[in-house]
């Protein structure tokens, strides 16, 4: 396993830390958590302010198209997948490739994109329902610090048993106290977070054996 940045040709938007941090509640908080129409498509201090297709994630789709030489006929699970931006990508740019994603938010799944209708699944990461080494490749970007350490041990170890050394994972981390104390100004969803030390201590401990990098606000 190794660190590997699959994200690198994303855009990153400009957060405004402390005005989430000063709009953030209990209630914010736990709204944003109900991974609804708020956390969505609602105003920005409950989530992404409007969840839209803009096609940013095409070359990040490319990227990891080559990192797991990915071919027609693969198979590959984005767990978190959201409305289905990245599923619609990878399709786009390896035709013939089968995607398919899991998320636990009915809304986003409803309101997925019309590509990706009938491959979207309702659930959550620490039961993935399919077979051990159904995959090619599973990825999962920002969504398993959204559960407890003990249940991000469980999601961990379903990633690693359907596609054993050919996971991606992307999670929230930080690297300075100075990071540590912005990323908690910001944060609404995640339940577990540590140094990329902890988050490393966590992969071995539960055996997982693929890819990672972290998210830094």
């Amino acid at each position: 396993m190794s660190e590997v940045n699959l994200l690198e040709k994303l855009p990153r938007g400009k957060r405004k830390v402390q005005a989430r941090a000063e709009a953030k509640t209990a209630e914010v908080i736990a709204k944003s958590r109900e991974y609804g129409e708020l956390y969505f498509d609602g105003p920005r201090n409950f989530g992404y302010g409007g969840y839209r297709y803009d096609g940013r994630w095409i070359p990040v789709a490319e990227d990891m198209v080559k990192h797991f030489q990915l071919k027609t006929g693969d198979r590959v699970l984005d767990v978190g997948c959201a409305k289905g931006f990245l599923v619609k990508d990878l399709m786009k740019v390896c035709p013939g490739l089968e995607v398919f994603g899991l998320d636990i938010s009915e809304y986003a799944l409803m309101h997925c994109e019309p590509e990706v209708i009938g491959r979207l699944h309702l659930g959550n990461a620490m039961k993935l329902p399919f077979p051990d080494k159904s995959f090619q490749a599973v990825i999962s970007l920002n969504t398993i610090h959204n559960l407890t350490r003990d249940d991000a041990a469980i999601g961990i170890h379903e990633i690693e048993r359907l596609a054993p050394g050919r996971g991606f994972i992307q999670v929230d981390s930080y690297h300075t106290p100075e990071e540590k104390d912005i990323f908690e100004d910001w944060v609404l969803t995640a339940k577990f977070h540590d140094y990329p030390d902890g988050w490393i201590s966590l992969f071995k401990e539960v055996g997982y054996t693929g890819d990672w990098y972290w998210t830094i606000v």
